[in-house]
C-alpha cells in the first residue's frame, strides 16, 4: 500500500564508501523524493472540523436515507436490514475479505459510501478526518465507511448517521506481527540493515533495532493498538492500555476474530440483519503458505510480549467474542456456519477456474490482479471460470475483485496509489 509521509530522506554519512548496498539504495533516494512531490501535490487539505450541529450528519439523514431493502427469508422476521455501517478496517486481519462483502452489498443497494480519495486509504497513518473523504461537505450523510484509516471515532461521527453500527476485525497478534513485519519491511528503514533471518533476528532484541521515532515504525510494534489511534509504544502493564480497550468496547457494536471468520460473519448477519447470501465470500489478499514465518513456542513468546497493548486488546475482544457465541447458541451457531461454508463451496465451484486460488503469475485478468508487496509476489487470486451462466457471472467477478480494482470501480481515481505502484513493480 502507499507508503506514508516521511518516506522521503536517506541520508548518506560523510565518507561512506559505495558498497553494492549503497547503490541498491539509490532508487529509493529517487523515489521517496517524486513521493514527497507527489503528497505534496495530493495532500488532502487537513482541517479539523468542529462538531457543530449544521456540520453533523443526522441533519443530512433525510437526504441519504436507502430505499427499502426487502429482508430476506433466512433473516430475523422482526428486524430490517442495517445500511449504516462503520466497518474499521485493521491490518493484516482478513480486513479486505470484509471489505469486498460490504464493497458488494453497499453497491447492490445503491448506498453511498465515505471514500478515499486518490489513494485507497484515508491519509493513513494521519488520524482520520472528515475532510479526507472524497467530495465530502460539512453536513453530508453516508450509509458505509470501510477503507483502511487510523480510527478517531469523534470524526467518523459526524459522518454517520446516529443508528450506525461500528465493526472492526482482530487477529491474534503474533501472527498480525509476522505478517506485517513481512509485508512492510521493504519501507521500514529499521529492518534493512538486519542480517539473515530477519523476523528471528528482530525478536531476539526488539529494542536494538526498534526506535519509536523512526520512520514506518508503528508497523514493528502493537500495529492493531496504532490502527484505533492510540500509543502503540506503552509499556507493558501500562494501565493506560486498558482504559483504551474499554474505550473500543463503548464505541464497536461487533469486534469480529480473523481465526473464527465464518462464525464472525454469522454474528455479522445476525447483527446487521442481513441474508446468507449477503455474507458469502472468496478469501482475497491471502499471502501463499511458502511466505509464511512459522515461528516456534520461543519465538512467539517474545513476538507477544513486545506486543504486549495488542495482546490484551485481542484478549478482551476474544472473550467478548464468545460470550456473543454463547448469546448466539452453539447449535445454531453450528448450523448456520456450515450452512454459509456449504454455499461458499457452492460459489467456488460456479465461479473460480480449477475452484482455488493460484500465484499471482498465474492470475489472467489483471482486474483480478491483487496488490503485491515491494519486490515479491506472495499475495494469491483468482481466475474466473469461462463458461459461467450470465446471470451469475456478474456477482463471480465482483467477488474475485480486489481493493483496489473494486475502488475504482466505485469511482475513485486512484492515481496517487497506481503511480507508486508502477514505481514499485517496474523500478524497484
Amino acid at each position: 500500500m502507499l507508503p506514508p509521509l516521511g518516506l522521503h530522506l536517506i541520508m548518506f554519512h560523510k565518507g561512506f564508501k559505495c558498497t553494492a548496498v549503497v547503490r541498491r539504495l539509490i532508487p529509493w533516494v529517487v523515489l521517496t523524493n517524486v513521493m514527497l512531490v507527489l503528497y505534496c501535490l495530493t495532500m488532502t487539505r487537513q482541517v479539523n472540523i468542529s462538531p457543530t450541529q449544521e456540520e453533523t450528519c443526522p441533519l443530512s439523514m433525510a437526504k441519504t436515507s436507502p430505499g427499502i431493502i426487502t429482508g430476506s427469508p433466512d433473516s430475523k422476521q422482526d428486524c430490517s436490514p442495517k445500511v449504516n455501517i462503520m466497518f474499521m478496517k485493521t491490518h493484516k486481519t482478513a480486513s479486505s475479505t470484509i471489505l469486498n462483502i460490504l464493497y458488494r452489498f453497499g453497491e447492490k443497494h445503491k448506498l453511498k459510501f465515505a471514500l478515499p480519495d486518490r489513494r485507497n486509504d484515508f491519509c493513513y497513518p494521519q488520524p482520520f478526518l472528515c475532510s479526507q473523504v472524497k467530495d465530502y461537505r460539512p453536513g453530508e450523510c453516508f450509509n458505509i465507511v470501510c477503507n483502511h484509516m487510523r480510527f478517531n471515532y469523534e470524526e467518523m461521527s459526524k459522518l454517520l448517521p446516529p443508528n450506525a453500527l461500528y465493526v472492526t476485525i482482530l487477529r491474534d497478534p503474533v501472527d498480525v506481527f509476522e505478517s506485517a513485519f513481512h509485508y512492510f519491511q521493504k519501507i521500514i528503514p529499521l529492518t534493512w540493515h538486519i542480517s539473515g533471518n530477519k523476523l528471528t533476528e528482530f525478536l531476539n532484541n526488539p529494542e536494538a533495532f526498534y526506535s519509536p521515532e523512526a520512520i514506518n515504525s508503528f508497523y514493528l510494534k502493537n500495529l492493531l493498538f496504532f490502527d484505533f489511534g492510540f500509543d502503540n509504544n506503552l509499556k507493558v502493564n501500562d494501565p493506560r492500555v486498558m482504559k483504551e480497550i474499554q474505550y473500543l468496547s463503548r464505541c464497536f457494536h461487533l469486534v469480529l476474530i480473523a481465526e473464527y471468520f465464518d462464525e464472525s460473519l454469522i454474528l455479522l448477519k445476525d447483527l446487521l440483519c442481513w441474508s446468507m447470501e449477503d455474507i458469502l465470500y472468496f478469501k482475497l489478499n491471502v499471502r501463499r503458505t511458502s511466505s509464511v514465518s512459522r515461528l516456534d513456542p520461543e519465538m512467539r513468546a517474545k513476538a507477544l510480549q513486545w506486543n504486549w497493548a495488542d495482546w490484551k486488546l485481542y484478549e478482551y475482544f476474544n472473550a467478548s467474542f464468545w460470550e456473543r457465541v454463547k448469546a448466539y447458541g452453539r447449535t445454531r451457531m453450528e448450523r448456520d456456519v456450515n450452512e454459509l461454508r456449504r454455499r461458499n463451496a457452492e460459489m467456488r465451484a460456479t465461479c473460480i477456474e480449477g475452484g482455488d486460488a493460484v500465484e499471482a503469475q498465474k492470475i489472467k485478468d489483471t482486474h483480478f490482479k491483487p496488490w503485491q508487496p515491494i519486490g515479491e509476489k506472495s499475495i494469491m487470486g483468482y481466475n474466473l471460470k469461462n463458461d459461467i451462466n450470465p446471470e451469475n457471472r456478474t456477482i463471480c467477478a465482483k467477488m474475485l475483485t480486489p481493493e483496489i480494482q473494486y475502488l475504482s470501480d466505485l469511482g475513485v481515481n486512484l492515481w496517487v496509489t497506481r503511480l507508486w505502484g508502477w514505481l514499485k513493480d517496474y523500478i524497484l
